[in-house]
């Protein structure tokens, strides 16, 4: 629940509370000319740097609409512009699919400002057509026709997030949030421009927390990095011990049973692993590979909750389902097959100690003596 909240509903909550405080309301106006378009300029800059198509549209259609919704007289057209595209992957914005949403974006905006000056009663007629008998929504104040495309927008967002949650998904759910607020917020004063603000500063900080998860967060296992791991022992100045786990015969695992069924392993090994107790966390080092991190640890400390982790690993009943691929005896099978696997790792451990002083050298010496659990049998524990 809290990555849904924190923190772009935070952020949203606090721009709700700026406007309802009086001791602001003197410098609101003031702030509310430029923090929209700063938050734009700042983000699309960041859009164009790390080539986030979605982000630099949606951007687009925000400041159009804090423009159109500041301008005397156009508020019908910031209610169309508002949230009109950016609902498909990145990539790129100079490629046929970023020039043809770029130009959906155009025609659209061309298309409400003729018609909003050529025939402005007709437009506004068209806006308020009600779709649902008035008294069903008579309670928000928005022409049905824009009512019913945030409910489009907000649904197309929403799909995607039932199968696989990620930031930027639901940055663009609260910004459709913030860009609703600003419309019924819509009157003389600062509150729709910082609505819209708001919502492009949302959309900028969930573009950087997906970026912080790619780089820290493997996305097979959802365990932190190789890299979250050098930098958490950098700034570990005292004690701590390291434990090296590997995944025995993964390779051959992996020939027999194929690729797919070898990532499944490698989850079901993970979710093990980040239970482990004791203060430690488990990392992805990488391959079949992870590493267990117990600050202010010694090895005696650790070694009770690696046993019991690497008995969990053990005592796990893997089952393969789907057709098993065996190369070597080039063998097919017939139909559907389960079979169960016994799956076991092999852990080394280390501490830091004054021959062991950095994070390099106690790695190297759990990997020693990673090697040493391996040949001595599997599915062991050693120092």
């Amino acid at each position: 629940m809290l990555p849904w909240v924190a923190p772009d509903g935070v952020l949203l909550l606090a721009a709700a509370l700026v406007l309802q405080l009086d001791a602001l309301r003197g410098g609101l106006p003031a702030f509310a000319r430029f923090y929209p378009y700063a938050v734009f300029v700042v983000g699309a800059l960041l859009a164009w740097r790390f080539q986030r198509n979605r982000l630099l549209l949606a951007l687009l259609v925000l400041a159009l609409a804090t423009a159109a919704l500041g301008s005397p007289g156009r508020g019908a057209s910031g209610q169309v512009i508002i949230r009109a595209t950016a609902l498909l992957p990145d990539r790129g914005t100079l490629t046929p699919i970023g020039l043809l949403r770029l130009g959906a974006i155009v025609v659209q905006v061309t298309l409400v400002v003729m018609f909003s000056r050529t025939a402005p009663a007709a437009t506004a007629a068209l806006l308020a057509h009600p779709i649902l008998p008035a008294k069903l929504l008579a309670w928000v104040p928005l022409r049905q026709p824009a009512l019913f495309a945030f409910a489009l927008a907000l649904g197309a967002v929403l799909t995607p997030l039932i199968f696989e949650s990620n930031p930027t998904g639901r940055g663009f759910v609260w910004a459709i949030v913030a860009a609703f607020l600003a419309l019924t917020a819509y009157r003389p004063g600062p509150g729709s421009a910082i609505y819209l603000g708001t919502a492009g500063l949302v959309l900028v900080v969930s573009v950087i927390e997906a970026s912080y998860l790619l780089a820290y967060q493997d996305g097979l296992t959802q365990l932190p990095t190789r890299r979250a791991l050098t930098e958490a022992m950098q700034r570990l100045g005292g004690q701590y011990t390291i434990a090296m786990a590997d995944v025995d015969h993964f390779k051959r695992f992996n020939d027999e049973y194929g690729h797919d069924v070898g990532d499944h392993v490698l989850k079901m090994v993970a979710a093990k692993l980040a239970h482990v107790e004791g203060g430690g966390r488990a990392y992805r080092y990488g391959g079949e590979e992870f590493a267990i991190l117990f600050p202010g640890k010694s090895v005696e400390d650790s070694l009770p909750h690696l046993e019991t982790v690497r008995e969990a690993v053990a005592d796990t009943a893997f089952t393969i389902r789907g057709r098993i691929r065996v190369a070597r005896k080039r063998e097919k099978s017939k139909g559907s097959k389960r079979r169960q696997a016994a799956i076991t790792i092999s852990i080394g451990v280390a501490e830091r100690n004054s021959r062991h002083g950095l994070p390099d050298q106690v790695i190297r010496a759990a990997d020693q003596a990673l090697y040493r659990a391996k040949e001595d049998g599997r599915n062991r524990i050693r120092t």
